[in-house]
């Protein structure tokens, strides 16, 4: 099988499995008991808990555990209930969905044909904001890899009168690890991010915040995480992100990423273009993540491409967001930077990890060619030479 679909999950890492292997062996017990084995899941997740700080050079106090990214995108949602509430129009649905239901007034900032953010409309819509306003704009997009200007939407909040009243959140699920990430150079209020997209287990999550930061809990009920986050600690899951964070910061996977995986990248998306008929590319190249590449073909349906590369090839890719699969409504990414449904509708994901290879790369090609032409062949909608 060859895996491209990083970005929906990733194959856990074997540091991840021995730290939870070793977490299920030793038998800790429930990190809020005051025995033995309440002590030993303690110190596994305080231990997980500087480990992942490191990785963004947060404190670890700073550092609240969540089952995932979603659950803590809403918690940030949450805390700004009846407020206003700035997100780019190609956040994860779990930014948008919430801020729906919570937001005294949602305003969704537009995004250029490469997804990334409009600063002149932020800058102009931020001018009039009331108290307690949250903006959140995600670190790296999921579908196209777009990497949003951070710093310079901090820069615009700053360089406001009502700046102490605006609070900056990024969703930093795509980017971890692929990218550096420093939460202290970005001067943000809240991070959110989870462990699966980087080699570690799923179910866990983390959410920064920044001291001093607005924060309202979301699952109420218990005193475990310093009241911030009710329930029992995942301890093994929680211990297997420490592992992943760590060998992130050891190894520097994002150099590695640059360094590796984005040539491969580079290579499929030339061969596609070169070789393909009808191709066009999502992902602007030189602004996004190392890793991710979102390409559409004319008259060709995504999801029978994804199908076709399954069955004929073991090539597992996907359509778009995880998250949104089988819905069957056009990707909201593609809709707001492209404005096509046949765009959305005929779009791939490709999504590489760490352990991918140019072997792959080939093989997607001595597949992907022909099952692009098979499915023109047979469309009623005509494909024009380039």
């Amino acid at each position: 099988m060859i895996y491209l679909d990083h970005s929906a999950t990733s194959p856990i890492l074997p540091s991840a499995k021995k730290a939870m292997e070793n977490a299920l062996e030793n038998f800790p017990g429930n990190a809020s008991a005051l025995h033995t084995p309440g002590h030993l899941a303690h110190n596994l997740i305080e231990e997980a808990r500087e480990n992942i700080a490191k990785l963004i050079n947060a404190d670890p106090e700073e550092i609240i555990f969540t089952s995932g990214g979603s659950e803590a995108n809403n918690t940030v949602i949450h805390t700004f209930k009846n407020c206003e509430i700035f997100a780019s129009a190609i956040e994860h649905p779990s930014i948008l969905e919430p801020a729906k239901t919570y937001a005294k007034k949602l305003h969704q900032i537009p995004v250029d044909k490469d997804g990334v953010i409009n600063l002149d409309f932020l800058k102009k819509s931020l001018k009039n904001t009331a108290k307690n306003t949250l903006c959140s704009v995600m670190l790296a997009n999921n579908e196209l890899g777009t990497i949003e200007p951070i710093t310079e939407v901090k820069s615009i909040i700053s360089a406001l009168k009502s700046s102490d009243n605006i609070y900056l959140h990024t969703d930093a699920t795509q980017a971890l690890g692929k990218i550096k990430i420093d939460v202290k150079k970005l001067d943000i209020a809240y991070l959110t991010a989870s462990a699966h997209k980087i080699g570690g287990p799923v179910g866990i999550g983390i959410l920064y915040v920044k001291k001093g930061a607005p924060y309202q809990p979301l699952i109420l009920g218990g005193h475990q995480e310093h009241g911030k986050r009710a329930g029992t600690y995942n301890t093994v899951a929680i211990a297997g992100f420490g592992a992943v964070a760590k060998y992130a910061t050891t190894h520097k996977t994002w150099e590695t990423y640059e360094s590796e995986v984005r040539p491969l990248r580079d290579k499929l998306a030339n061969l596609i273009l070169k070789n393909i008929k009808g191709s066009a590319l999502n992902t602007p190249l030189s602004l996004s993540l190392p890793n991710i590449l979102n390409v559409s073909f004319a008259a060709a349906e995504g999801e029978s491409i994804q199908l076709y590369l399954d069955m004929l090839g073991k090539i597992i890719v996907s359509t778009g967001s995880a998250c949104a699969s089988g819905d069957g409504k056009p990707s909201h990414v593609i809709m707001a930077t492209r404005n096509d449904a046949e765009v959305a509708h005929s779009s791939i994901r490709f999504s590489l990890g760490l352990n991918t290879k140019k072997s792959d790369i080939d093989a997607v090609m001595k597949e992907l060619p022909n099952i692009i032409k098979n499915l023109q062949g047979i469309s009623t909608i005509e494909v024009k030479n380039d």
